[in-house]
């Protein structure tokens, strides 16, 4: 039987609360089971993380392992989805780093391919917690998360690997300008968001904070991109930009209009440089 659609109507069909306190109880119990996605922000941020460990360990046949994840998650300070996220990834890949090859590889897809946003919010962050690998194995082993129908997932994704990229900015920058010609608008959308200078809930990049011209191969090809969600991407990243080099920014805007006359450049254009006309 085809899961999501033995699920009651209002659960199915939601929109989502707008508060926590909101949100029905039989969605809650289902998102910390592990049986639905989030559909919201607020859902997003609600999901016990704790309890969804246990069922998983559980279902997985790992339930011992709760002995010592468990106790891990417990000293951490705040409950908050980006530090339980993290703090889950740690521990998984402790434990995956312990199996067989084989055993490893098959837990880990488990973990990819869960139906909760959450669980693959855990193998995205698994793959930014991995030591010894170089960059174009990351960007690999992330794009699928990259790609992932789920917000929560996408933003988890450029999130667990922006590190990486700003410790090995030029040869990631060479790798995802292949991605800002991709087919997918999530694939586009993530090589200009893991390497926005200033960026959100994220350390800065210092280099092109100073140097935003850096980033001309990931920005250029997407001037005039037809979707908003890679449009609000490039806009946010040059609104970075300007907060360090407003006249580049200002030049960048002003050659692009002129090159590029469509209504596309002119909402990415306007937008990136809400902050100056602000001023």
């Amino acid at each position: 039987m085809n899961e999501t659609a033995s699920l009651p109507a209002d659960i199915l069909n939601r929109k989502g609360a707008k508060k926590a306190a909101d949100i029905p109880q039989n969605v809650l119990e289902r998102l910390n089971q592990g049986l639905i996605e989030s559909v919201n922000l607020t859902e997003w941020l609600a999901v016990d993380h704790r309890a969804l460990l246990s069922i998983v360990l559980n279902t997985s046949g790992l339930s011992h392992e709760a002995e010592v994840m468990l106790p891990a998650l417990n000293k951490l300070k705040e409950d908050k989805p980006m530090k339980m996220i993290p703090a889950i990834a740690a521990q998984w890949h402790r434990l995956l780093s312990e199996l067989p090859e084989t055993k490893r590889g098959q837990l880990f897809a488990m973990l990819a391919s869960h139906r909760s946003d959450s669980v693959r919010c855990w193998a995205a962050y698994i793959v930014g917690v991995t030591p010894d690998m170089d960059i174009a194995g990351i960007l690999q082993h992330i794009r699928p998360f990259a790609a992932d129908p789920h917000f929560g997932v996408r933003e988890i994704a450029w999130m667990a690997v922006r590190a990486h990229i700003s410790a090995n900015l030029e040869a990631a920058i060479t790798l995802l300008a292949k991605w800002v010609r991709d087919d997918d608008a999530n694939i586009r959308r993530f090589a200009v968001e893991s390497t926005r200078p200033q960026g959100v809930w994220a350390k800065h990049i210092q280099a092109l904070k100073e140097n935003p011209a850096q980033g001309l191969p990931l920005l250029e090809p997407l001037r005039s991109d037809p979707v908003k969600y890679v449009q609000d991407s490039v806009a946010n990243w040059l609104n970075d930009a300007s907060k360090s080099q407003p006249d580049w920014v200002l030049q960048l805007c002003s050659d692009w209009l002129k090159a590029s006359d469509t209504k596309e450049t002119k909402r990415i254009t306007e937008r990136a440089q809400r902050t100056l006309t602000r001023k």
